[in-house]
């Protein structure tokens, strides 16, 4: 057979289905060339596309596809072996590039798997992203409006104004048709519409607090959607085809409901609340979102906060007001108690002249008549009314240093005294009383105790002459000692007095004195009384003695010299002990051994005579004049009266080596002094003048001191004292008796 380069036919032969191949071929192999083409421009254009070598392997493989069919338009006919190994290669090509394209989809298969997911990934955190910042946006919005509320609202502090512009701001803000405030009555029983916004229906109106949707309400924290239905929410009349917007509804704490009224508020409520109930536009389709409602809760409290700082500021007011009218009325009050006192004051000045005025002619008198020849029961007679003038006396002292005491107008006179003269002169002159009760009566002091001290000499001797008298007083048989020594720091540990508590200081020292008797002692409990005005010590005698100021004068000059006075006694019949400490200044060693003021009863008389000297006594008062007038003539002295100052200033003259001049409230006296010695140019020839007075206020010696006078003698006057007064007053030129 001869052989033929040839090929025979794969497919029958028939011509129509041979066209049909060839240009399905040609179709095939013109989409597979433009494939690449349109995968060329789509990575071109991309340029997020992470697998560009897959497309170009993809491309490869399509062109190839293409080819193969592009051969294949001449492979229908009888073709040459170049043709065949040129197909062959297209197909070896295609083979190989299909394998590895197919090999390499199963490794990018699941890559590209992921990027989907993560592409759904994205997206839906796309979506959450959005959400959120509308939250955001949303939740910016709502705090601008809590803001610009919250600044409107605290704006002020008036409770109405606050109220009302919470309802204003939320209706301009949330778009409201209506918003009201509903208030509980003072009862609690009942909610009052008391603030609306538009103001449709009438303020007023009441409904029952136990309904069931206001339960529902108070028993949230949270803005509640109500039904338009129910009666808090009928803000407006109900129109013929009316459609009421939505309604919410929120309970506002009332804090400090006690500090305010409106509309009648209750007064006392543990847990109280008003409701507010706000309603979007009628006839529309709008709702609450959430954002409002959060803007209405957050707007709620701030309107608890901004009431609960008005109640604050109220109640402040309140108490400002209260303290105002309190200050009024104390002030009126310190007023009235000032003008009572000077008015007390004043009284007791002129009582005490007026009453030392009789005193004085009393006891000059009976001075007198006690030097005249008597018989034995006409001495007792006049000894018992110069005593019971004395005791008057000493009430009389008692009763007004008790009052300036009181009023704070008492101040200490402190000098240089000799202090264990001091001591001796209350021994001697209590000495005579506790002799003729047979009483022995003892002092001690301690070796370090010192000579000198800086005090009131006349305040310590009273306190000590009180304290003493009483011993001896209320003392029928035994002994009274009496101790002084100076009180140690140590041993103020002893001392258990909460108003008490020493502080000692340099230059000063403590005088503790005590003064111990076996008389008919004290029930414990009447010890405190003992110290209180008008007391007495009721005693089995059942004869209470004196008038009870003693010792309450006592304990308050014992106060001012930073001491403390305290009695001790195991019962009645047992005697007691009282004690007192005072706090003194130690003097000057330079001052030391100066001679201080001595006392009248140790100053030497005998070297002055008084006989002949002429002496002008001026005083409006007939009855006490004859008595000074009497005392002086007693004396020896040339005595010339005057019931005037006019006439005083007539008769005085360089003769008169002495004028004794009444000197009561006014300052008549202090005038006439100062008219005395501007009548004499020369200093030698005025006369001493002497003021005779009633008046125990310090006022009274500055006074004095400032007309010139040269002495203060304090009615009334015996002879003794009228002798030491003139005596005294012609050795040294002046006499300031202690008042």
């Amino acid at each position: 057979m001869e052989s033929c380069n040839c090929v025979e036919p794969q497919w029958p032969a028939d011509d129509l289905l041979m066209k049909y191949q060839y240009i399905s071929d040609f179709f095939i192999a013109l989409a597979y060339f433009s494939i690449p083409l349109e995968l060329i421009y789509f990575v071109k254009k991309s340029a997020v596309f992470p697998y560009r070598w897959v497309l170009v392997q993809f491309g490869a493989f399509i062109v190839l596809c293409g080819a193969t069919h592009l051969i294949n338009l001449w492979t229908f006919t009888i073709h040459t072996r170049t043709v065949a190994i040129v197909m062959a290669t297209a197909k070896l090509l295609t083979a190989a590039v299909s394998c590895a394209t197919a090999l390499m989809l199963v490794h990018i298969i699941p890559d590209l798997l992921s990027v989907k997911t993560r592409e759904l990934f994205l997206k839906k955190k796309a979506a959450d992203l959005d959400r959120e910042m509308g939250m955001i946006r949303t939740q910016e919005e709502t705090g601008r409006h809590v803001r610009m509320l919250t600044h409107e609202i605290r704006s002020t502090l008036d409770r109405h104004t606050i109220l009302k512009t919470t309802l204003v701001e939320l209706g301009r803000t949330l778009g409201l048709e209506e918003c009201a405030l509903w208030m509980p009555t003072r009862t609690g029983l009942e909610l009052q519409l008391s603030y609306t916004l538009r103001q449709q229906n009438p303020v007023g109106y009441t409904v029952p607090i136990n309904l069931p949707v206001i339960n529902q309400v108070f028993s949230s924290n949270r803005a509640v959607k109500i039904s338009s239905n129910v009666p808090v929410a009928r803000l407006r009349p109900h129109a013929a085809k009316y459609m009421p917007g939505a309604v919410v509804a929120i309970r506002v704490p009332l804090l400090n409901l006690s500090n305010f009224q409106i509309y009648d508020w209750p007064e006392v409520s543990t847990r109280s609340y008003a409701l507010m109930v706000l309603m979007l536009p009628s006839d529309s389709a709008r709702q609450w979102h959430v954002h409002e409602l959060e803007l209405v809760e957050v707007v709620a409290d701030q309107v608890a906060v901004a009431l609960s700082h008005a109640a604050i500021l109220e109640e402040s007011m309140r108490a400002r007001d209260q303290l105002m009218e309190q200050n009024v009325a104390l002030d009126m009050a310190r007023r009235e108690a000032e003008t009572a006192i000077h008015a007390r004051n004043d009284f007791l000045a002129v009582m005490n002249h007026e009453m030392r005025t009789p005193m004085h002619a009393i006891i000059a008198l009976s001075s007198l008549l006690q030097e005249t020849d008597m018989t034995a029961e006409q001495r007792l007679m006049v000894e018992t009314i110069l005593k019971s003038s004395n005791l008057l006396a000493t009430l009389i002292n008692d009763v007004l240093d008790l009052s300036r005491l009181e009023d704070g107008s008492f101040q200490l006179d402190t000098a240089n005294f000799n202090l264990h003269s001091m001591f001796r002169e209350v021994l001697n002159l209590i000495k005579p009383v506790a002799c003729v009760k047979k009483l022995s009566l003892t002092l001690h002091f301690a070796s370090d105790l010192p000579v000198y001290a800086i005090g009131d000499e006349k305040r310590l001797m009273q306190t000590l002459l009180n304290v003493v008298g009483n011993a001896v007083k209320f003392s029928k048989e035994g002994s009274i000692s009496i101790t002084a020594f100076v009180a140690k720091p140590e041993s103020f540990r002893d001392i258990r007095f909460p108003d008490f508590i020493p502080v000692p200081s340099d230059g000063h020292f403590y005088l503790r004195v005590q003064v111990k008797d076996s008389g008919s002692g004290v029930n414990p409990q009447d010890i405190p009384k003992l110290f209180t005005k008008f007391a007495q010590n009721q005693l089995a005698t059942r004869n209470p003695v004196g008038n009870g100021l003693g010792l309450a004068i006592c304990r308050r000059f014992v106060n001012l010299m930073e001491g403390h006075i305290w009695i001790e006694s195991e019962g009645i019949g047992k005697g007691c002990t009282a004690s007192f400490i005072v706090k003194l200044r130690i003097p000057d060693r330079s001052n030391e051994f100066k001679l201080p003021y001595m006392p009248k009863a140790l100053v030497n008389h005998g070297s002055t005579s008084i006989a002949g000297l002429k002496i002008l006594v001026m005083d409006d008062n007939g009855v006490s004049r004859s008595a000074t007038k009497g005392l002086l003539m007693h004396l020896g002295c040339d005595v010339t009266t005057v019931g005037s100052s006019e006439e005083c200033l007539r008769v005085v003259s360089q003769e008169h080596k002495v004028v004794f001049m009444d000197i009561c409230t006014g300052l008549d006296g202090y005038e006439l002094a100062v008219r005395i010695q501007e009548k004499f140019a020369n200093r030698q020839d005025r006369p001493l003048i002497v003021a005779l007075t009633g008046n125990t206020n310090k006022w009274t010696k500055e006074n004095c001191t400032r007309a010139g006078v040269n002495g203060l003698v304090l009615k009334p006057v015996s002879v003794e004292k009228m002798k030491s007064v003139l005596t005294e007053l012609l050795e040294r030129r002046f006499v300031f008796e202690t008042v």
